[in-house]
C-alpha cells in the first residue's frame, strides 16, 4: 500500500485531505510542521508528500528542500498545497524540488488526478 504524508498545521486541512486519499486507498501519516514531518519521514517509506508552506517550527519551502537533500526523498514526488497565490511562490516551489503547486482548496478530482499520475501508476 503506498503512504502519502499529507504535512499541514491545520487539522482540518489534514482531514480533509485524508478523507481523499484514505478513499482513494492510500496510507496516510500527518505531520502538523515541516520539523515533524522530517522526524516521521526517517521511520516511514512515504511515495508522496502534500505539503502546506506556511506553518510554525519549519516551513514548507525549508521541508521540501531538506527532503531533496536526503537519498531516499530526492525523487519522492511533492505537491505543494498552500493558500500562496503569486507567481513568485510557484516558481520557488519549483526551483526547490516541488512536483506540483496548488492553492487551496484543492478540488478531489484534481488532488486524485495528481495521485493517479505521481504514485499510483
Amino acid at each position: 500500500m503506498k503512504t502519502v504524508m499529507i504535512v499541514d498545521d491545520s487539522k482540518t486541512v489534514r482531514s480533509y485531505h485524508g478523507s481523499i486519499l484514505t478513499s482513494m486507498g492510500l496510507n496516510i501519516i500527518e505531520a502538523a510542521n515541516g520539523m515533524e514531518a522530517l522526524e516521521k519521514s526517517l521511520e516511514s517509506d512515504i511515495d508522496l508528500y502534500l505539503v502546506d508552506v506556511n506553518m510554525p517550527i519549519m516551513d514548507g519551502y525549508t521541508l521540501t528542500a531538506e527532503l531533496r537533500k536526503n537519498n531516499n526523498n530526492k525523487t519522492v514526488p511533492i505537491i505543494m498545497v498552500t493558500t500562496q497565490e503569486a507567481e513568485e511562490d510557484k516558481i520557488s516551489s519549483y526551483k526547490i524540488g516541488a512536483n506540483f503547486f496548488e492553492v487551496k482548496p484543492i478540488k478531489p478530482d484534481k488532488l486524485k488526478a495528481y495521485v493517479e499520475l505521481l504514485v499510483k501508476s
